[in-house]
């Protein structure tokens, strides 16, 4: 049996290109008990490998997380192997708002401990205890309500290109970090306020609002679908919009615009720009803002240390990166000394 990709991400891309069909990029979530997660990840491994299904799909005893492309013709096979279990039958899917073709190049399923990670260590805590799904039409009235506390979920490289107006946004690299702040900030609250969260696609949201209930929050509520169907739901009704920006994704588009608002700025020049990058130097990687301008004087790079590693030739760059864990430099997410404008 096949339970690994067989193809680099190269390959991949050639062959997107080769069948010439349009893909759909979808997300989906459900909290669900899940007996054993291995064997789950393996049946959709071995289904989704057959449908030409690309992405990144986290599963574990607690339900699960999926961001994926699969071609369009092969759509109604995959909603209808969704539909064939019993927990996923009849889920809510978010279709990207701007599609292309090459989201995921790869097909990775995880088993983890928690689809989402949240530093809880509470066996009383029931993750399916959850607030009240918003849709946008209700959403736009409750965030207009001065008795509304309005917190963006999601992390601080996310909602620094995009946001809803007015909302909270915690300066947090982790959705574990963001509880117990917006619990601190907020405990004076708990009684009389709305408490109304977003997320990306809703699931952040899902497990949130469910904490807050049981951390004693009697108003708490969610954006049904996130950002991404909440979009959908204003352009299809005709409603206004209140996000401003971009929404950030976890695919190689990294954003969907929303709005024409820029909100951001080049982390380097300090220019009006909101469009990510990931270092060129390998052993960087660093995600941040960056404009065409700096682009291209830097050479996709976030520091002039970077781009004097990259024109090294690429077996000294591998014997510079050998032996060496970058994984925290990473995921500071434009948080580097480097960056000149990042305060």
């Amino acid at each position: 049996m096949q339970l690994y990709n067989k193809l680099s991400a190269k390959e991949r891309a050639d062959m997107i290109d080769q069948a010439g069909e349009d893909r759909l990029t979808i997300s989906f979530y459900q909290y669900h008990k899940i007996g054993n997660p291995h064997v789950f990840r393996d049946h959709l491994f071995l289904t989704w490998n057959e449908l030409d299904v690309l992405g990144r799909i986290y599963v574990s005893y607690e339900g699960i997380n999926a961001q994926l492309s699969v071609p369009a013709p092969k759509f109604e096979a995959f909603k209808a192997h969704l539909d064939s279990i019993s927990f996923l039958e009849g889920i809510r899917l978010n279709i990207a708002i701007e599609q292309y073709d090459k989201s995921f190049l790869k097909l990775k399923i995880k088993v983890r401990d928690k689809i989402v990670a949240d530093g809880l260590n509470d066996d009383t805590f029931d993750v399916t205890d959850i607030g009240v799904h918003l849709k946008a039409k209700d959403f736009n009235e409750i965030i207009a309500d001065e008795n509304t506390v309005l917190v963006d979920m999601r992390n601080h490289y996310e909602s620094e290109i995009g946001h809803f107006e007015g909302a909270i946004t915690p300066d947090v690299d982790t959705f574990r970090d963001s509880l117990p702040i917006i619990e601190e900030d907020l405990k004076d609250y708990k009684e009389d306020k709305n408490l109304v969260m977003y997320c990306t696609g809703g699931i952040r949201c899902e497990k949130a609002s469910a904490y807050f209930k049981h951390r004693g929050f009697k108003n708490v509520y969610q954006l049904e679908g996130g950002i991404i169907e909440y979009t959908r739901q204003v352009q299809a009704e005709n409603l206004e919009n209140k996000f401003k920006g971009k929404n950030f994704v976890f695919d190689e588009r990294r954003s969907e615009k929303i709005s024409d608002d820029v909100i951001a700025v080049c982390h380097q020049c300090g220019g009006t720009c909101d469009t990510h990058t990931n270092c060129a130097n390998e052993g960087c990687h660093l995600l941040f803002i960056q404009c065409e301008n700096c682009r291209s004087e830097m050479n996709n790079c976030c520091s002039t240390e970077c781009k004097d590693i990259i024109a090294l030739p690429l077996d000294v760059q591998k014997e510079l990166r050998r032996g060496k864990a970058e994984s925290n430099k990473i995921f500071k997410k434009g948080r580097s000394e480097a960056l000149k404008f990042k305060e």
